[in-house]
């Protein structure tokens, strides 16, 4: 969404400033696997596709003007809340059913949002707004229907909601090319905590546990550095119990997180290996990886795991 709020800045004031990291927002939380969801360029902008966790059934479910990005799900594995960037147009908050249909869009004229995500009880929608007539930035929720929106507080991008809804994990930066750092607050934006270092250059793109006592991100993620490979690290929300999940090296091999499983037992992540790209996924603790769709020029970005509905089928899981 950066990118798009510069432009439109710039548009504003005479065609001015803000981060350019596009921004997603995602929260795993507790239920059966369902399918993944991702967003990927293709020659008619970026658009999100869906796959199941066993590879299969590979869909792309927009096909919308400009780019559909940031995809995350309903808890109940039904909805899909994104971030819609229509071409010339600031972003905004979006909702479609899992399959695509259904689609409604919730723009604001004149302020640019995006980095939506579910709270845990699937009434509300959190997300990063952003005024560029007074500069002002700031975590929103609203409603399913675009409405009773309030502001929390505390930004700069990616935020989620833990799965007891009592914390709010997001990313702040300290102004450095490398500088991002995974933040957390209470719900309301209050008692702001800093779980990692700047230097630690948190990759756009952080998840909570299902159960609440870890988040995973992506390490040394954000801004390429030549001979420093990403990996993916888990951390409890105090700061402590620091694990690499991925120990790549070299800067040539490289894994960007994705989300956990509803269940947990999984991480899913891209792994940019030499140029080609791939989805797959990974247990917590390092060990059982697998491929969902293997190495190829086809680059899944900002990748979303979701629950199961009660009426789906097993297959795939």
């Amino acid at each position: 969404m950066r990118a798009k709020i510069l432009e439109f800045k710039q548009l504003l004031a005479c065609l001015a400033m803000l981060l350019s990291a596009v921004g997603t927002a995602f929260a795993t939380f507790p239920g059966h696997n369902g399918l993944i969801a991702f967003q990927v360029q293709t020659a008619a902008g970026i658009q999100i596709y869906t796959v199941r966790p066993n590879g299969k059934g590979l869909q792309q479910i927009t096909f919308l003007s400009g780019d559909a990005v940031a995809p995350a799900w309903s808890p109940d594995g039904r909805g899909i809340v994104f971030e819609h960037d229509a071409p010339g147009e600031c972003g905004n908050v979006a909702i479609m059913n899992a399959d695509g249909n259904g689609l409604i869009e919730f723009p604001v004229p004149g302020v640019c949002e995006g980095d939506p995500s579910f709270t845990p009880d699937g009434t509300r929608i959190i997300f990063d707004r952003i005024d560029p007539a007074t500069n002002d930035e700031a975590f929103w929720s609203m409603d399913l229907n675009g409405d009773n929106r309030q502001r929390i507080g505390p930004c700069c991008a990616d935020p989620n909601v833990s799965p007891n809804g009592e914390k709010i994990s997001f990313l702040g930066f300290n102004g450095d090319p490398a500088g991002s750092a995974l933040f957390t607050s209470d719900v309301d934006g209050s008692h702001v905590f800093q779980v990692t270092p700047f230097s630690f250059d948190v990759a756009v793109k952080q998840d909570w546990a299902p159960d609440g006592k870890h988040l995973v991100f992506s390490i040394y993620g954000d801004v390429a550095i030549p001979g420093v490979s990403t990996n993916i690290v888990t951390v409890s929300p105090d700061g402590k119990q620091l694990h690499f999940v991925s120990n790549y090296e070299g800067g040539d091999v490289s894994a960007f997180v994705g989300s956990y499983s509803p269940d947990g037992r999984w991480i899913t992540f891209r792994l940019n290996d030499h140029g080609l790209f791939g989805l797959y996924k990974i247990h917590p603790d390092g060990t059982g990886l697998e491929v969902i769709l293997p190495l190829s020029d086809f680059r899944p970005r900002f990748i979303a795991w979701g629950a199961r509905p009660n009426e789906a089928d097993d297959e795939g899981h």
